[in-house]
């Protein structure tokens, strides 16, 4: 239950880093609304993971997950560019997260 936990926690990173960048410095109501929302669920989680989870590993996991799907968003969405370069190093985090869990 803790590794799913944590999991849903990295994927609402990724939403409220996400929010962040469109409440524009929070003067955009419910992007702020959705960032303080997400990022209150995220720490939760990742706080419940880490009872079970050890930090070093809990907390790369999270940030792996955050920064992969937030970086992609952004290539989908077409804030950034896609390069293979990109998208190879993202495939790398991902890895190294799953490389992790295994570990575990």
């Amino acid at each position: 239950m803790a590794w799913t936990v944590l999991i849903l926690s990295g994927v609402l990173e990724a939403v409220w880093a996400t929010a962040l960048d469109r409440s524009q410095g929070f003067s955009r109501l419910w992007p702020s609304v959705v960032f303080a929302v997400a990022l209150a669920l995220s720490m939760a989680g990742l706080a419940y993971a880490l009872r079970e989870v050890p930090v070093g590993t809990g907390y790369a996991v999270w940030v792996g997950i955050g920064a992969a799907l937030t970086a992609g968003w952004a290539m989908v969405s077409g804030g950034e560019t896609v390069s293979v370069a990109r998208l190879l190093l993202l495939a790398g985090i991902i890895g190294c997260v799953a490389g992790l869990k295994l570990l575990h």
